[in-house]
């Protein structure tokens, strides 16, 4: 257990993973609830194109990633606005020309070698820039959040409620997507383009097996996400896989282990008599 402490690259990678964990998995919660798992994953595609660009001009990938996603976030709106075109068309649309015109770029001969780090991770190359990013991640998601709570649960439960309360259900929607964008430009350093939804939908869907409140929800979300993406370098570190790969498989496994969970605890609530549970 202790080895694969002595590597700095391997502190490096433990590091960008919790932080990376607790705010996607805090975040995640609200994306879930909200249905917002296909938008994650269709702007996590979107990136693709700005993080070739990035990589084939040498610079970091954030100087890529945050005007992609910006400029996705913008075509998805523009796109919805057409009459008969709704959100989710829209965003089918955005996402496929990103993603196609990024691998138009990666195949371009001025794409460097190495280009399909950009869709798997590469969360042992994470430097001391990425880890002060997924700091500065986990500080903004964690104070949006505090001061969001109020204003998210009643979008999130009564639209309808919400709006006689004075609360705008689109603007704390465009709050929650700009919070995904930001989490999704910093994480997809580590887990890649195709595998960064994962941190953002997989702990916080096992979490709601075990809680039907948002707070619990948030923090066993958290630590789901934190405890899945150490346990994904353990396993990359001894069985030789790919680090993000790695992190995402173990991120994931945690949902059927938590459904079979949550199964095994109903059975035993309906086997045993509540006298007994009491006792």
């Amino acid at each position: 257990m202790l080895e694969p402490l002595q590597q700095p690259f391997m502190l490096r990678a433990l590091a960008e993973v919790v932080l990376v964990g607790v705010a996607g998995g805090a975040l995640g919660c609200w994306v879930v609830h909200y249905g917002l798992s296909y938008a994650a994953e269709s702007l996590a595609h979107s990136l693709f194109p700005g993080l070739v660009l990035a990589a084939i001009a040498g610079v970091s990938l954030l100087l890529g990633a945050a005007p992609a996603a910006l400029l996705a976030a913008l075509a998805i709106v523009l796109a919805a606005r057409v009459a008969g075109v709704g959100r989710e068309a829209a965003v089918a649309v955005v996402v496929t020309t990103m993603l196609g015109l990024g691998v138009l770029l990666a195949l371009s001969p001025r794409s460097p070698r190495g280009v399909e780090s950009l869709l798997f991770g590469d969360v042992f190359g994470v430097g001391d820039a990425d880890l002060i990013a997924a700091a500065a991640l986990l500080a903004v998601v964690a104070v949006a959040l505090r001061l969001l709570h109020g204003r998210l649960l009643v979008v999130g439960f009564d639209r309808d409620a919400a709006r006689a309360l004075g609360v705008s259900p689109a603007l704390a929607e465009a709050a929650l997507l700009v919070l995904l964008a930001a989490g999704t430009v910093v994480a997809v350093q580590g887990l890649g383009n195709l595998l960064v939804v994962a941190v953002f939908v997989a702990p916080a869907a096992a979490a709601r097996q075990f809680s039907e409140r948002m707070a619990p929800t948030i923090a066993l979300a958290a630590a789901i996400a934190a405890l899945g993406g150490v346990a994904g370098l353990y396993l990359s570190y001894y069985v030789g896989t790919a680090g993000g790969a790695s992190v995402a498989l173990a991120l994931v496994a945690a949902y059927p282990l938590a459904l079979l969970a949550a199964a095994l605890r109903r059975r035993r609530s309906e086997i045993v008599p509540p006298e007994v549970r009491i006792a």
